[in-house]
């Protein structure tokens, strides 16, 4: 049996309401009176006594807190709705509510789901205040009525097909192929893929093109960055530029005299430094390997058991894309992105910083630009995207900075860096053999998270708020809190060979990074939900 509570901050604390009412008035035009935000629970699976304990410690703090079991209180003269996540998005709150339940009745984990419950009054336009507050991404209007069992009908994953006539298709077919599937590979990549299976004899799967969409988006083949530079020209007012320039091409003829594989490009521009700073001797601490993690140095620090020597590993992430599109999830997964390189590098990640763009954040919602959310969703949104996955993980952020510009309503910016370190005597770097084990740690695989790579590489419209829900992964940061503890354990660490994070592009990304070649199970791969394809599984991130 289902049993559905609502749960509304006390009157002296409804803070968040109250800012909200006044957010809808300044941004909307709008003349609310009054607005009451409840959260609803559906909770199955649980004995009354272990669900009066639980509301009162799990779903509630009642200092705070008023609690009504399945209706609402008399709310005459407001109109209601509910949002929920849509299916197949990560809902953090209601599974750390179904964890928590579990650990206190140590019993069987039950089903819970979350929506937020809006009660106005005074307002016109209720159909304008749901599109303010609903994110389509990852988000929808809720039914009023209980459901009848919250385990969702799964149905049998169908099996990886193979595309039938892919290997005679011409240009044209090819386009068409290409819009269809919405892959994110040019033309002429098509094209190149087509060549190869012809020469092949066979028919590609759909999760092979996937994986090579995935492999050959922007986000991991860097296709911008390493497109050659034929043709530059300079401003001539600023001389600077091309001293630079100058001097790039002089490094560049020392280290790659005679080499037909190297050409110019701004992704060499951005490296080659490094290269000329260790020709010189100037980069004696740099702690070179094959594995790739975050940029790592050696050091001594001053512990409190004497000298040590340590490494210490740097990252940034940039998560403009995901972010403007779903601002909570994108921030948030933002940090979590870029702890989790050092992490794989079996180091503890101390600080942070964050630095961001927006446009103006003051401006009326009805001069937000088509297709995108308001500047003021993204920016409060993202703030408690990246707050809150900081908090959850106990990583402290020591410079939030944003710029404001015109230029940022056409692309969010949204960076994260972080820096972390490990005593090197608990790093093993080792070449992988044969018969290893592969071990995967870490959250479940699903939906959210399926398309980041590519879906952050593609040109987007006004219709892309629409259809890339599931490109923005929910992260789990108290599992990464956990396996950061785990990583401080030398026991563990010195078990390791080599180790990679899952970042956009899930497995089949992550283990070409590991390895040449490695034979994985997808059936183990942990999910959160029955009924995903092998495909999925593939590229989730």
């Amino acid at each position: 049996m289902i049993k559905r509570i609502y749960v509304e901050k006390k009157q002296a604390v409804s803070n968040l309401a109250d800012s909200l009412r006044k957010e809808l008035n300044e941004q909307l035009k709008e003349s609310i009176g009054s607005l009451r935000c409840f959260l609803r629970y559906d909770i199955e699976g649980l004995e009354d006594n272990d669900f009066n304990a639980a509301i009162r410690t799990v779903f509630s703090e009642p200092p705070v807190d008023d609690v009504y079991f399945e209706k609402l209180p008399n709310l005459k003269d407001y109109s209601v709705f509910a949002v929920e996540y849509l299916p197949g998005q990560y809902d953090l709150r209601a599974d750390s509510a179904a964890q928590c339940v579990q650990l206190l009745t140590m019993g069987v984990r039950p089903e819970v789901r979350c929506a937020t419950v809006y009660a106005i009054s005074g307002a016109a336009n209720i159909q304008k205040i749901q599109n303010y507050l609903v994110n389509p991404v990852d988000s929808r209007i809720a039914a009023g009525e209980k459901p009848s069992s919250l385990m969702q009908t799964i149905l049998p994953p169908p099996n990886v097909k193979e595309i039938e006539g892919f290997r005679s298709f011409g240009k044209e077919q090819l386009q068409t192929f290409r819009k269809q599937h919405g892959l994110a590979m040019s033309i002429d990549d098509v094209q190149f893929v087509r060549q190869y299976f012809e020469d092949e004899g066979r028919e590609p799967t759909e999760t092979e093109i996937r994986v090579l969409d995935t492999y050959w988006s922007d986000h991991c083949r860097h296709t911008t960055f390493l497109t050659e530079l034929k043709e530059i020209l300079f401003d001539t007012k600023i001389p600077e530029i091309k001293e630079a320039y100058n001097e790039y091409q002089r490094i560049f003829k020392k280290h790659y005299e005679g080499r037909t594989d190297k050409y110019e490009c701004l992704m060499d521009m951005a490296t080659i430094g490094a290269r000329e700073l260790k020709s010189r001797g100037l980069l004696a601490a740099l702690d070179e390997s094959e594995e790739i993690n975050a940029c790592s140095i050696k050091v001594t620090a001053e512990t409190s058991e004497g000298c040590k020597d340590y490494l210490v590993m740097f990252k940034n992430e940039t998560h403009n894309h995901p972010t403007e599109i779903e601002p909570f999830g994108g921030a948030a997964t933002c940090l979590g992105g870029a702890i989790r390189d050092p992490l794989s590098g079996r180091a503890y990640v101390y600080h942070a910083m964050r630095v961001t763009g927006a446009a103006d954040i003051t401006a009326s919602a009805d001069n937000t630009m088509a297709g995108k959310l308001p500047q003021r969703i993204i920016t409060k949104e993202a703030a408690r995207g990246f707050s809150s996955y900081g908090n959850q993980i106990g990583l402290a952020t020591g410079i939030v900075a944003e710029v404001y510009h015109p230029g940022y309503v056409a692309k969010r910016l949204e960076t994260g860096f972080v820096v972390g370190a490990a005593p090197a005597e608990n790093v093993v770097r080792a070449k992988p053999q044969a018969g290893d084990i592969i071990l995967l740690i870490g959250g479940e695989t699903g939906r959210d998270g399926c398309g980041g790579a590519t879906g952050s590489s593609k040109a987007h419209n006004a219709g892309s708020i629409e259809t890339s829900g599931a490109e923005v992964q929910k992260g789990n940061p108290i599992t990464e809190r956990k396996i950061q503890r785990l990583f401080r354990n030398p026991d563990c660490t010195r078990l390791i060979k080599r180790c990679n994070d899952f970042g956009a592009g899930g497995v089949c990304v992550a283990i070409g990074e590991l390895a040449d070649g490695l034979l994985i199970d997808l059936n183990a791969v942990p999910k959160k939900y029955e009924g995903l394809s092998g495909t999925e599984l593939a590229i989730s991130e």
